[in-house]
């Protein structure tokens, strides 16, 4: 909630002032002098703003603006005058302030005008350790995987798209295996903690003492390497140096995008070094693949969302899902949550529709066009359409063709009503 600053002399007005603020969903600190309120600007968050009095016990409200100018704080500062024709004018062409509200009009005044200055706080809520909730068929197995990999003690490869919660099942491995409590490190192969210079003349480089670090600190527990399709090739024989030659007694979970596949063929990652990696795999689905689970997800979101902020739960209604199960997700469920906080500071109400959803449209380009072109691609297309619509008429919308076209298409490919293939 908004933090806003209330210096104001009069007790019986900073109370009723903090009451009709409070119910609007802000947070009101109320003082009665400069000097209280020196104290508590000090203290104020990003986004608040200060409500004075024009005249105090020990000054005035453009000497309180000006000490505020002097300190380097930019907070908009709002007036209660008790007359807009001469207070009004010396306030806010010679003072300092952003706007007046005369004090005869609080009640129908004071709240619109801090709506006017008082900016957004910046919601942040991270995707954490633990799993989303989802109810689809494919996650379920997953969450099986999860347990039956945790039993082992063997090296997995959790391979998904950009945003697709692998580290969140990475952290479901450890945290359900019998390593749990022993340490973990966590290191990103595209990051910082990999930089360094290797030799291969020198085994003693130091790349590997850093790598073999990373070992030594975990000793009995787990390492997560995040992203270990952008270990350099030299980065690889390293690790596959420590891992066959030295064996710690560590496991290591890898998450990575799907072109390590293609690396491994290609042989710029290294084959040997990906099969001790690749003990198990599991397979994260891409969110326009599970959009079954779209609605629980972004009611998790909603729900965290009004937690951290204190303001009342938002829902979605039936056109807000049915464009979110309609839209490709390029980022996956990490752009989700940001297009359903968006939606939710956004909305008016307490309930979230289509209208209130501004999806990105500055996304790098992906293959997600639906549009019958290539034949060779055609029933997998059809298909692909039907379950993002979940309707033969919807499917018809996104393909760009009408329904009768759409029927034909389904007989020659023989795919029954429901999606499946024909006898």
């Amino acid at each position: 909630m908004n933090k806003i600053l209330i210096v104001d002399a009069s007790a019986s007005d900073g109370r009723i002032m903090a009451g009709l603020l409070t119910r609007a969903g802000y947070d009101p600190v109320v003082t009665d002098c400069i000097e209280a309120g020196k104290i508590e600007a000090a203290k104020l968050p990003p986004g608040a703003v200060i409500v004075t009095s024009m005249r105090l016990s020990d000054g005035t409200a453009k000497e309180f603006i000006n000490w505020l100018k002097t300190e380097g704080y930019k907070f908009p500062v709002i007036a209660i005058v008790d007359n807009l024709h001469t207070d009004a004018v010396d306030v806010m062409r010679g003072g300092g302030a952003v706007d007046v509200v005369q004090r005869l009009a609080l009640d129908k005044q004071l709240v619109e005008t801090v709506e006017k200055y008082a900016k957004p706080e910046h919601v942040v809520l991270t995707l954490g350790n633990q799993l989303l909730p989802r109810k689809s068929e494919v996650w379920q197995k997953i969450e099986e995987k999860i347990t039956a990999i945790a039993a082992t003690n063997a090296n997995a490869i959790i391979f998904g798209e950009c945003g697709s919660g692998k580290e969140q099942v990475a952290h479901q491995i450890y945290l359900n295996s019998s390593r749990e409590q022993k340490p973990i490190t966590i290191v990103d192969a595209g990051g910082a903690a990999l930089v360094g210079r290797h030799n291969p003349e020198n085994e003693r480089s130091e790349i590997y003492n850093r790598i073999e670090g990373y070992f030594q600190k975990s000793a009995g527990g787990t390492i997560i390497i995040k992203n270990v399709h952008l270990l350099t090739f030299e980065k690889q024989s390293v690790l596959l140096h420590i891992l066959e030659t030295e064996h710690p007694d560590v496991r290591v979970i890898c998450t990575a995008e799907p072109e390590l596949l293609k690396m491994v063929t290609e042989k710029t990652f290294r084959p040997n070094l990906f099969f001790i990696l690749r003990q198990s795999d599991i397979a994260v689905p891409s969110l326009k693949e599970t959009t079954e689970d779209i609605p629980e997800i972004a009611d998790f979101f909603l729900k965290r969302y009004a937690a951290k902020t204190g303001k009342q739960r938002k829902h979605l209604d039936a056109s807000a899902i049915k464009a979110l199960k309609l839209y490709p997700w390029p980022g996956n469920v990490r752009e989700l949550k940001d297009i359903v906080l968006f939606a939710a500071f956004h909305a008016k109400g307490d309930t979230i529709s289509e209208a209130d959803i501004n999806f990105n449209l500055s996304e790098p380009r992906v293959d997600d066009d639906l549009s019958l072109r290539n034949p060779q691609r055609e029933r997998e297309k059809i298909l692909e359409a039907y379950r993002r619509g979940g309707s033969w008429s919807e499917a018809a919308k996104l393909l760009g063709i009408t329904e009768k076209t759409l029927f034909n298409l389904r007989n020659k490919y023989r795919i029954e009503r429901n999606g499946e293939n024909q006898p």
